[in-house]
């Protein structure tokens, strides 16, 4: 029996006159993930997104999995169709859910009817097709408030759904729907969750990379670029920006006073971000920030740090403890790469004594002996891009 997939819409059906918009780009973002693993039939209707495979050599498994990693849907199951009927119905549930009644002592039937229109009602339908089933399988007990196993019916215009539990999407909303913005990625454990957390807002994210070598490994380069390549099946065909930015610290260290290299370097990095988002038609910069977790992450640090831009700075994190972040990175597999022995340009130079509340005037002080704009245009000149694709 060849089953098929149904994404179930979250956000987006809260959305008015534009909703198409934000439809169509969830549906062209299943298309790409289906793309590798057989010929599919993508479509949406009813707030609902269907994946049905035109062959029998498609990858329904992974499919199935895939679509848990695509922004806009809140659910996903694997369902096999049938004719409106509920005789037909009866015939498919036994038949597609044989394995879940094998394992089950207790079942109930739910039924919705998106097709009003469908002569039954939804009670009436689960009553018929939950009698015939309980005769099919004596063993297993109906069980109105606890089951063990829920057979779902949905009534919809073209066909009946059977399926058993849905699995979790992953929610938001789909990616490109919202804009375009850079994103810090660093090798920490911060930035790939706030990169991914940017992603679920529908925004399609272009990573950067300062790199400082050889003050900083190969081996740092090649885990951010693992980095992205983890989060990449949520956020999309990513090009990561890889920045040289050893001359820049290299000039902080030797002109700057050090209480203020961090501050310093941060705002150099903020304004080379704003150049590139401005390359790329981006509206924000995006960072792994968390308030109070380091020196460089207070609130005078963080406006010190942004007053050199005139575009938005989005902090995903700021509000969030380390134990939060930490559960987010195990979720999307990235915290055992983060925390490789691998560092970044971030612990390069590190002062002594950062100032951890800086004033807007000192800064511009310590920075005046530097030649910034030059700075700027070499490390925009010199950067290496790496496309990273799912």
């Amino acid at each position: 029996m060849r089953d098929l997939i149904l994404l179930k819409q979250g956000e987006i059906v809260l959305k008015g006159l534009n909703r198409r918009i934000f439809e169509d780009k969830l549906v062209a973002n299943v298309r790409r993930r289906m793309a590798p693993l057989g010929r599919f039939r993508v479509y949406a209707a009813q707030s609902t997104v269907y994946v049905e495979p035109l062959e029998d050599s498609c990858d329904m498994d992974a499919a199935f999995e895939a679509s848990k990693q695509v922004f806009g849907a809140i659910a996903v199951v694997r369902a096999a169709a049938a004719e409106k009927d509920p005789d037909k119905i009866f015939e498919v549930a036994r038949d597609y859910l044989a394995e879940d009644f094998a394992r089950a002592r207790s079942f109930k039937v739910e039924t919705k009817r998106a097709d009003k229109a469908y002569p039954m009602t939804s009670i009436a339908i689960s009553q018929h097709v939950g009698g015939l089933l309980a005769d099919a399988y004596p063993e297993v007990r109906v069980d109105v408030h606890s089951p063990e196993l829920t057979v779902n019916i949905e009534i919809r215009e073209q066909a009946a759904y059977v399926h058993s539990v849905p699995a979790p999407g992953a929610g938001g909303m789909p990616v490109g729907s919202c804009g375009s913005v850079v994103s810090m990625l660093s090798g920490g454990i911060d930035s790939p969750v706030s990169t991914w957390m940017a992603a679920k807002r529908g925004i399609h994210v272009i990573p950067v990379h300062f790199f400082s070598f050889p003050y900083t490994s190969q081996l740092a380069k090649d885990k951010v670029t693992e980095l992205a390549r983890l989060i990449s099946p949520w956020c999309g065909r990513m090009t990561l920006e890889v920045v040289p930015f050893t001359h820049i610290q290299e000039e902080i260290r030797d002109k700057c006073p050090e209480e203020y290299f961090t501050v310093i370097m941060r705002r150099f990095m903020t304004r080379i971000s704003e150049k590139i988002a401005r390359m790329n038609g981006c509206g924000a910069i995006v960072t792994g920030e968390s308030l109070g977790q380091v020196a460089s992450q207070t609130m005078e640090a963080m406006a010190v740090t942004q007053e050199c831009v005139a575009i938005p700075v989005l902090r995903p994190l700021v509000c969030m403890d380390k134990a939060e972040i930490v559960a987010l990175a195990r979720k999307l597999g990235t915290f055992e790469t983060s925390i490789l022995p691998y560092e970044d340009c971030c612990t390069v130079f590190t002062p002594r004594h950062p100032r951890t509340k800086p004033r807007l005037e000192e800064v511009r002080e310590a920075e005046s002996s530097l030649d910034v704009p030059a700075l700027v245009e070499e490390a925009i000149t010199n950067i290496e891009r790496i496309v990273i694709s799912k």
